[in-house]
């Protein structure tokens, strides 16, 4: 297998969902599949061994993070970040690209590239296409991501154009220097090419042939869910998929509500990934079957239910809410990783469920159960 080789399959469809699974050197993952983000080399609050109880398959990576600290010839020298985080499975690191432009008032952005200063100690910093393609080699993910401009919502159309030429000038950058490192060190790692546009169907028109004529092994939509409505969202979702190619892999970059989740599926999204279930639990709230709850607040204080009565994952088979409650007031760690655990066990749960109903062609009876459920409250 090549970097370039056909690396889905599709198994079944429903309608426009689609049932697949992945091939990466680390193997195989199973599609419709949620991300959950490891930023810095970890998802937080979860062993590797926690995510694989959960369900996960695959998780994602930040570049920009990774880059800064501990540093890409550390991860290199430990054998990848597979190897350096003991996860053993497919990885996905992203551009690096939103990361660097959200610094706006740190950075400075050329056609060449961008220059930044790094949020740990001010020290300046250079990423180009080249540059972004080395390190994300040297991180040794299975799947990487080619350096794209996103653009800030709302952007008006000249700023949303200029980034589409960006996005495209520095893809075909990213192409040849992502080919000549996969034949210089014998890998086989894939490269995704991302469309651009912003809420422009005209730009999305023109980034979606742009990056689908690269032939990358896969494609991505990023700039949605960075702030425009959800009918924005799915509007601009539904125009861009029809421009890329149905053999390989869709990935929606940054997305993470449960409903953001089906509506995607049900247009042929294959790959998601978003901070959300684990920020969120963190900071007191956690997803469930009836809806997303926010454990920390006072109304939860003498409840002895599990996070989610429907749920069968190890925290919700032990552990109630009251007892979640005390521990997040506590600021105790604990409460951190059970509510974690749990809302990236529900995500997982999500998608495996979502396969199944794809598998026996009732997606949409699924879903329409789902939500009804989920909003109920």
């Amino acid at each position: 297998m090549s970097g370039t080789d056909k690396i889905l399959s599709i198994s079944t469809k429903d309608n426009q969902a689609r049932r697949g699974e992945v091939i990466t050197p680390h193997g195989k993952f199973q599609t419709p599949a949620f991300m959950p983000v490891g930023t810095t080399g970890a998802v937080k609050a979860l062993t590797s061994q926690d995510l694989e109880e959960c369900g996960a398959e695959i998780i994602l990576g930040n570049t920009y993070h990774l880059y800064l600290r501990p540093g890409t010839e550390i991860i290199k020298n430990q054998g990848g970040l597979a190897s350096f985080n003991a996860w053993h499975k497919p990885t996905l690191t992203d551009s690096g690209g939103f990361q660097v432009f959200s610094l706006k008032d740190i950075a400075k952005i050329t056609d060449e590239g961008v220059e930044f200063q790094s949020h740990i100690d001010g020290s300046r910093h250079f990423f180009d296409s080249e540059k972004v393609m080395q390190i994300q080699h040297d991180i040794g993910a299975d799947i990487i991501m080619a350096f794209d401009q996103c653009v800030p919502y709302p952007a008006d159309k000249d700023l949303a154009m200029a980034g589409v030429n960006r996005t495209y000038d520095w893809a075909k950058k990213c192409f040849v220097e992502h080919q000549r490192l996969n034949e210089t060190n014998q890998t086989d790692v894939s490269l995704f090419g991302i469309v651009q546009g912003s809420v422009y169907k005209e730009l999305r028109t023109i980034s979606a042939e742009q990056i689908v004529s690269l032939d990358f092994p896969g494609n991505a939509i990023g700039g949605l869910s960075v702030g425009e409505t959800k009918e924005e969202m799915e509007e601009m979702l539904a125009y861009t998929i029809q421009y890329l190619p149905e053999d390989k892999p869709r990935y929606l970059m940054g997305v993470g509500y449960p409903e953001d989740l089906l509506m995607a599926v049900s247009y042929g999204v294959d790959m998601f990934d978003c901070v959300l279930p684990t920020r969120n639990a963190r900071t007191g709230c956690v997803f469930t079957s009836e809806g997303p709850i926010v454990y920390r607040n006072a109304e939860y204080s003498n409840d002895d239910k599990p996070l989610d009565p429907n749920c069968d994952c190890k925290v919700c088979q032990r552990y109630s809410r009251a007892y979640i409650r005390h521990l997040y007031n506590q600021r105790e760690i604990t409460g951190m990783v059970l509510a974690s655990y749990h809302s990236t066990y529900f995500f997982q749960n999500l998608m495996k469920n979502i396969r199944k109903s794809i598998e026996e062609n009732r997606f949409e009876d699924f879903r329409k159960s789902f939500l009804s459920k989920y909003f109920q409250n």
